[in-house]
């Protein structure tokens, strides 16, 4: 295959992530397409964007914030819920969207040669899509609450959603292509994404980890979905609260200046480990597919 310089070079191997947005026509004209396919035959169409995290934060809320009595501990606990749900599900899909994209794609990929990554980053894309509306509603009722947030919480918002899209795209990548090869890893993104939700700061307060964890609660801020969350919600929540709640429920110890770098090093590392496998295996693609 010739290159933009003449030389020829093996067909296939490309620069991975900076070819996709080379292409930026054609990541479009996937955002597009998987939207449409997605909502296809779709009465409420877009509308489901609200349904299902309302419906997930309605029935979390109930059974904890209600049933459980988590609401009197933790002061407006429905945002502080809703602000979480909302970060996870964007993570959640675009990791499990990502693991199949290849394998759904399957009859492209065997006809026409485009850059691979474009499938599973395509659909980090589209997840983001989704993601708006349920962000215009927590920014809704963040506002009915009383939120004021500060420069610096507005900026890290958009911080902690490149670095969630940062992880989902590094391991979407990586599960994507194993996908190919190995049709389990479907069912083990499944389970990792079981678990995503109990795993951070979601249902639940930080602090009632610490004491479990005591000395090993380091383990804990190394899960850069975690740290994440905690990001949220001190962005969305923490301005719903006066003086005193805000003392009462502070933020993680160094979080904004220790763990929010770790964790977007981590999150590098991940894309770094995910384009490196995701080249070695694209290879091969066309035939195994």
């Amino acid at each position: 295959m010739p290159s933009a310089a003449g030389e020829l070079t093996q067909p296939g191997r490309g620069r991975g992530i900076i070819d996709v947005y080379k292409h930026k026509f054609l990541l479009q004209l996937l955002v597009r397409k998987e939207i449409k396919i997605r909502y296809r035959g779709s009465v409420l169409g877009l509308l489901w964007s609200y349904v299902k995290p309302l419906m997930q934060f309605s029935i979390y809320f109930v059974a904890l914030g209600v049933f459980l009595d988590m609401q009197r501990g933790t002061p407006n606990y429905a945002i502080y819920l809703f602000a979480g749900i909302v970060l996870v599900n964007f993570f959640t899909e675009s990791l499990g969207n990502a693991t199949r994209s290849i394998v759904d794609n399957r009859d492209l990929i065997r006809k026409i040669y485009l850059p691979r990554e474009l499938f599973p980053v395509s659909t980090v894309w589209v997840s983001a899509a989704h993601l708006v509306p349920q962000l215009v509603v927590l920014g809704g009722a963040c506002l009915l609450a009383g939120w004021r947030p500060s420069f610096w919480q507005l900026l890290a918002v958009v911080g902690a959603l490149a670095l969630i899209a940062i992880l989902a795209t590094g391991l979407g990548l990586l599960f994507g292509a194993a996908n190919v090869y190995f049709r389990d890893s479907e069912n083990i993104v499944d389970m990792i994404l079981m678990v995503v939700t109990w795993a951070s700061p979601v249902l639940y307060v930080w602090p009632m980890v610490e004491r479990v964890m005591g000395p090993w609660f380091f383990l804990y801020q190394l899960n850069p979905v975690t740290v994440a969350v905690e990001i949220f919600h001190w962005a969305f929540w923490s301005p719903t609260l006066n003086a005193e709640q805000a003392v009462a429920i502070a933020l993680p110890p160094d979080l904004l200046s220790v763990w929010f770098p770790v964790a977007f090093g981590i999150a590098a590392l991940v894309l770094l480990v995910g384009q490196v496998v995701f080249m070695k295996l694209s290879i091969h693609f066309a035939q195994e597919l």
